[in-house]
Parts: C-alpha cells; sequence; structure tokens
C-alpha cells in the first residue's frame, strides 16, 4: 500500500476496512425480550402499540361488513369483537405461543376468500340487511374453525419445524421482506387520499423519531420512543381543525371520507360496555369448498407471519428463532383463528407487521409493553365508546405510521444479507429472482382482477379459483417458496453453498436447547417445557 509506514502519512489503519462483523443480535436495542421499561413508561408504550394495530383493526371490517349487509351498528360490534380476540390472542402468543413481543391481528390475507364467502349465490335471496349479515358471517365463521385446523396440525404436530429448520439466512431474506413491502399499498397511496393530512403526520414522524433524539437530548426521557403518540395526537387536532372550520364542506365524498374526523360514524353506532362472546351472531355453517379457500389464506397467513416473528426477534435483541419455537407459535396462530371464527370477526389473525416496526421505532422489544398493549385491546373492546373515539382517527394518519413501520420490517429481511455471501453469483440470482418474482407475480393477479373482474385462473369451483389467487397474490409466499425452492435445488452438492446461505450461522439455533440465550428468550412460563419436550 502506498505512503509507506511513517506516523504522520495519515494513512487508515487496516481495521478501519474491515467488515462489519456479523451479529446474532441485533446491537442498540433498549429493552430486550426479557427486559422492561419502568410500569409509566411501558404503560405508554404498551397504549402506542395498541394505537397503531387499530388501523388494520377498523379497515378490514369497514371493507367487508357493508359487502355483508351490516351498517355502522354492526360496523362497530366486528370491530370491537376483532380488537377483543386481538387482545386475547396477543396474550396468547406471548405466554404460551413464540413468546415473542408480537401483537396478534386481524390479516388481509383472509379478505379474498371471506368476500367470495359474502358473494356466494345463496345468500342473494335474502332481502333483510341485517338478517343477510347474520347468515353470511355464520358462513365465514364456519370456514375460519374449518381454517383453522390447517395451522394447529401444522404447528402443534411439528410439521412446520420439519419445514423451517431448512431455512437458511439467504431464503428468509426475501420472505422478511416482502411480508412488508407487500403491504406497500396500504402507505402512501393511502396517505395521499388526503395529502394534506397524511404528508404532515409523515414528516412529524420522521422528525420526532429520527431528528429530534439528535436535536434535543433530555435525561430521562427518549422522545423518539413515543415519536407516534405526539405525531397522531399533533395531526389529529390539525384534520379536526380544518374538519370544523369547512375546509371539506364542499369536497367530494372519498375526500371527506378520508379527511374528515366526523365520517367513521363508529362513535355514534358504538354501544357504551358490550363484552363480545362466542357465537353471538349465531351457530356457523360450514361449507367445504369456502372451508379449502379459507384454508389457502390461513397457509399464506402462516408464511406471512413466520416472517414478522423473524423480524420480531431481531427488534427484540433475541437470538433467530428455533424451528420449534416458530412451529409452536404457528399453532397458537390456529388457535387465534379458532376463536375469530367462534367469536365472529369475519377475519383471521396473523402476527402484525406494523407493530413489529414499531419494535424498531422505539428500540424496546419488550414482551411485558406487549402483554400490556393487549390489556389495553380488551379494554376498549369492552368500552365501545372510548375505542370508536380512537378508532377514527383519519385513515392517512394511520398510513403515514405504515410507511415507517412497514419500511423497518423491510429492513429487518434485508439485515439478514449479513450472514450471506453477497459475493456468490448463486447468492445473487436467488436473492434477486425470488424478490422480483415476489412482486411480480401477485402484481400480474391483481391487475388481471382489476382488468377482468375475476382471477387468471377460472375454472367452475370458486373454492378452487380462491386458492389460486389468495396464494399466488402474497407477495412473501410467493417469494418464500421461490427462494426456499431454489436455496435447497441449486447446487445443494457444492461444499460452499451451505456457508453462501449462511446455514452456519443459524446452525446453533436449529434446537431448541443447543444455546443457552434460546432457552432464555423461549422457554415456556410455569415450567411447561417439561410438557412439551420437543418445544
Amino acid at each position: 500500500m502506498a505512503g509507506g509506514g511513517g506516523s504522520g502519512g495519515g494513512a487508515p489503519k487496516n481495521d478501519e476496512f474491515q467488515p462489519h462483523p456479523v451479529k446474532e443480535q441485533l446491537p442498540g436495542v433498549d429493552y430486550c425480550v426479557t427486559s422492561s421499561p419502568l410500569w409509566p413508561e411501558a404503560i405508554i408504550l404498551g397504549f402506542q402499540q395498541y394505537l397503531v394495530m387499530l388501523g388494520t383493526t377498523v379497515i378490514i371490517p369497514s371493507i367487508i361488513v357493508p359487502k355483508m349487509g351490516g351498517g355502522a351498528e354492526e360496523r362497530a360490534k366486528v370491530i370491537q369483537t376483532v380488537l377483543f380476540v386481538a387482545g386475547l390472542n396477543t396474550l396468547l402468543q406471548s405466554f404460551f405461543g413464540t413468546r415473542l413481543p408480537t401483537v396478534i391481528g386481524g390479516s388481509y390475507t383472509f379478505i379474498v376468500p371471506t368476500v367470495s364467502i359474502v358473494l356466494a349465490n345463496r345468500y342473494s335471496s335474502i332481502v333483510d340487511p341485517h338478517e343477510r349479515f347474520k347468515r353470511t358471517m355464520r358462513g365465514v365463521q364456519g370456514a375460519l374453525i374449518s381454517a383453522s385446523i390447517l395451522q394447529i396440525v401444522v404447528g402443534f404436530l411439528g410439521f412446520w419445524r420439519n419445514v423451517v429448520r431448512f431455512l437458511s439466512p439467504l431464503s428468509a431474506v426475501p420472505l422478511v421482506t416482502l411480508t412488508a413491502l407487500g403491504l406497500y399499498q396500504l402507505g402512501f397511496p393511502q396517505l395521499a387520499n388526503c395529502v394534506e393530512v397524511g404528508l404532515p403526520a409523515l414528516v412529524l414522524l420522521v422528525f420526532f423519531s429520527q431528528y429530534l433524539p439528535r436535536i434535543l437530548t433530555l435525561r430521562r426521557v427518549r422522545v423518539d420512543r413515543f415519536a407516534v403518540l405526539f405525531s397522531v395526537a399533533i395531526v389529529w387536532v390539525y384534520a379536526h381543525i380544518l374538519t370544523k372550520a369547512g375546509a371539506y364542506n364542499n369536497r367530494p365524498p372519498n375526500t371527506q371520507a378520508s379527511c374528515r374526523t366526523d365520517r367513521s360514524g363508529l362513535l355514534s353506532a358504538a354501544p357504551w360496555i358490550r363484552i363480545p362472546y362466542p357465537f353471538q351472531w349465531g351457530a356457523p355453517t360450514f361449507q367445504a369448498g369456502e372451508a379449502f379457500a379459507m384454508m389457502a389464506a390461513s397457509f399464506a397467513a402462516l408464511i406471512e407471519s413466520t416472517g414478522t416473528f423473524i423480524a420480531v426477534a431481531r427488534f427484540g435483541s433475541a437470538t433467530p428463532v428455533p424451528p420449534s419455537v416458530l412451529s409452536r407459535g404457528v399453532g397458537w396462530l390456529g388457535i387465534g383463528v379458532f376463536l375469530d371464527g367462534i367469536f365472529g370477526t369475519a377475519t383471521g389473525s396473523t402476527a402484525s407487521v406494523e407493530n413489529a416496526g414499531l419494535l424498531a421505532l422505539t428500540k424496546v422489544g419488550s414482551r411485558r409493553v406487549i402483554q400490556i398493549s393487549a390489556l389495553f385491546m380488551l379494554f376498549f373492546s369492552v368500552l365501545g365508546k372510548f375505542g370508536a373515539l380512537l378508532a377514527s382517527i383519519p385513515w392517512p394518519i394511520v398510513a403515514a405510521l405504515y410507511c415507517v413501520c412497514f419500511a423497518y420490517v423491510a429492513s429487518a429481511g434485508l439485515g439478514l444479507l449479513q450472514f450471506c455471501n453477497l459475493n456468490s453469483f448463486r447468492t445473487k440470482f436467488i436473492l434477486g429472482f425470488s424478490l422480483f418474482m415476489g412482486l411480480s407475480v401477485p402484481q400480474y393477479f391483481n391487475e388481471y382482477v382489476v382488468f377482468s373482474g375475476r382471477g387468471p385462473v377460472h375454472t367452475r369451483s370458486t373454492w378452487f379459483n380462491d386458492i389460486v389467487y389468495v396464494v399466488f397474490s402474497s407477495h412473501a409466499t410467493v417469494a418464500a417458496i421461490t427462494a426456499f425452492f431454489l436455496d435447497w435445488t441449486l447446487d445443494r452438492g457444492d461444499p460452499t453453498t451451505r456457508r453462501d446461505s449462511g446455514s452456519h450461522w443459524w446452525e446453533k439455533f436449529r434446537y431448541f436447547k443447543t444455546d443457552t440465550r434460546s432457552e432464555e428468550f423461549y422457554s415456556l412460563p410455569y415450567n411447561l417445557n417439561k410438557l412439551f419436550p420437543s418445544f
């Protein structure tokens, strides 16, 4: 190297050119899975997690319930039910599932088979809207109960453990990345429906979370941890002022629905106190074809949730999740879908991507914070008026939160590249091809539906058409299957393949007791590991 070894030459030291070391646990996290902030801060952070999950909780019933014949009252009750069951499922997952700080909420993946059930011919002759709502809800409940069996069997019998045991960091990159990027349509496109509200929310969130901590340093308060609360409160008040000032009085209906703070209809329709209960809409009805279509959604949600679990473990500064723990988590996801069917939420459950991103934004991956957020879900689901008030936040504000939270989860997937050999052409092909196909194939299926009103596969069997559409419209599912297949079939005989894929970095986490840190993060409480030794 030119310049010699003189002390005055200013030549950089050799270690300045060394690559960044691989980190099995993400550094820089203030509170990991097993630690927690002080109770006052933990309660505020738990409320913030609750606030973020409200977007999905509101938008899915708002899409489905009107198609079922339900009005504002039915929509408010379904939202309460979704919130109540989400609280139960989050507690179950944090105590007995993966034990990661994961919020379990409603899933967009289940919308397609649900709408297909709602539009079935056997309901078209029902004139009374309320009766049609109850009858279609019972059909959705039966399909969800049937679909839950898939996740319960795959998870608790260990089938998913045997699959993800062969998952390498290389094949996990497209899975985790597209679990978040596949939801891009919920970000800026929704924000732009009311840009004068959504854009300030996005700018404030970025400012409070990224710039303000570098400008304002407080001894005991980390302002970036509460960036969501500050941003939502300021922009919500601003949107309310615009509404009362008449800024949207003469605007188109779609603009008013997105911008106004008094158009949700939830506050007036929600009861003051109501406890959701099983079979509140009546006894479920079962159809074999609809059950199979819902199972396809359950399979796609299973894959997407696996990607979210991997990201949550990273943001909680935990070690890579052992396959047995992922399988256990999938089993409890199945229990969650079963509860969705029993209570009647009109959608299935999945691990919340937006809440996983909030862990990264706050740098708090505490299990206790998520359990507190679950208690908020249960509390506000019973006190309907208070929950409806918070649920009436304009959707563009929520979309601004998604722009940041989804970006963090996508970065968690890209962060797994540190385990891979990026100078290998095999790695480059698998990575690039799976990411491209994960974006391209669902785009084709979705565009086909928009222009023709049906999917590319249109046989006489509606449920088969739904199965194909659900699987191939899921970005994470297409990318994960592509990457997993290529990683295990392309040059497997080459001795360098395993190291190029990064499998050797995860080897000691393949089995639960190989690394003591796995027991620290993922052990079941109350000595339940003795009852489930395989987990």
